[in-house]
């Protein structure tokens, strides 16, 4: 067999036996690696006019990985993050072509040693409850897109569900009643249930009875029946953000995604005092490191923590509590 017929299979048997059956890989794993290697052999025809049937394995050296890399980049504009995923799609094969082809290693490893790049992390973005309740006011409710609008956006900023998770929601994911919840897939194929309040159920129950979709029908339906696209989301969050803007001139500067919804849920659990570890398990964390994040966006928390601290000259004394009776009659 010839070396670049087994790249051919190698990659073939990458994508059917590694992730879809031996890792079981979810289908924006599998979406993701795929498009990291159509850009690959993109760039690769482009620098050595090659048909990707027509590559060899020794063709993927790590001069040429770091090239694409840098491609992404500068060309295409890509942030490091999208460079790094890209990576991690290049590192994962590599690992699999190493364990098929041992007389490969040497120039697989090379590839293996190029590094993540290092990204500025930015504080996260949520809305503030004026700038909630100006986004929530911006749909037209006159209309049948206007309520499904006002219904997504509500159960977003409450449950802080992901992208895919909202979307993926059928009729029957949503119960309603004595212990309210809607039901989700999320990531990692983890299965959770988000408690509802009483006013996002209630809109619900009037969504629900619109709908009058079938139990395994898209709990919000695009306007030929299908599920919103993840795009189409995107479109209607961002028509909206700028009708409210006209109301509430701080979402002026604020670029508003649909997970920044999801960061505003977090933000409101965190404010309201709920412990980080029921926060992590509401979003599906896999850790309570990722909803580290929260605290270090919350100024309020910060300027708690700072009043209890003592000026720089001030002697600090020992807390004695007031006096019981005098706060009593202050209460008054």
């Amino acid at each position: 067999m010839s070396s670049s017929t087994r790249f051919c299979v190698l990659l073939e048997s990458f994508f059917t036996d590694r992730l879809m059956k031996q890792l079981r890989a979810s289908p924006h794993t599998i979406a993701s690696y795929r498009d990291t290697f159509c850009l690959l052999f993109s760039f690769v025809q482009v620098r050595l006019g090659k048909e990707p049937s027509a590559l060899q394995l020794e063709d993927l050296d790590a001069t040429l990985v770091a090239d694409f890399l840098f491609h992404l980049e500068e060309d295409r504009g890509n942030c490091p993050r999208t460079r790094n995923l890209r990576l991690a799609g290049i590192h994962s094969f590599c690992r699999y072509a190493a364990m098929r082809e041992p007389g490969a290693i040497a120039t697989l490893q090379r590839v293996l040693s190029i590094p993540s790049k290092r990204f500025e992390r930015k504080q996260v973005d949520f809305l503030i409850r004026s700038e909630v309740d100006a986004l929530l006011a911006a749909p037209d409710l006159s209309t049948w897109s206007g309520r499904r609008d006002r219904t997504l956006l509500m159960l977003a900023v409450q449950s802080g569900l992901r992208l895919s998770e909202l979307t993926g929601l059928r009729c029957d994911d949503v119960v309603l009643g004595t212990g309210a919840h809607v039901h989700c897939r999320g990531k990692g194929r983890k299965e959770r249930c988000t408690p509802l309040r009483k006013d996002t159920v209630a809109i619900m129950r009037a969504w629900l009875a619109e709908h009058n979709g079938n139990p395994d029908a898209p709990l919000f339906p695009n306007a030929r029946g299908g599920a919103l696209s993840a795009d189409g989301v995107q479109y209607l969050l961002t028509r909206h953000a700028a009708h409210a803007a006209e109301t509430c001139p701080s979402m002026r500067k604020k670029r508003i995604s649909p997970h920044v919804l999801r960061h505003t849920a977090a933000m409101d659990l965190l404010q309201s005092g709920v412990d980080r570890s029921v926060i992590a398990l509401w979003l599906g964390h896999e850790s309570m490191e990722t909803t580290q994040i929260y605290l270090h966006a919350d100024l309020h928390m910060k300027e708690q923590a700072l009043a209890r601290t003592t000026p720089h000259g001030v002697t600090p004394g020992r807390y004695r509590p007031g006096d019981d009776t005098l706060a009593f009659l202050k209460s008054l």
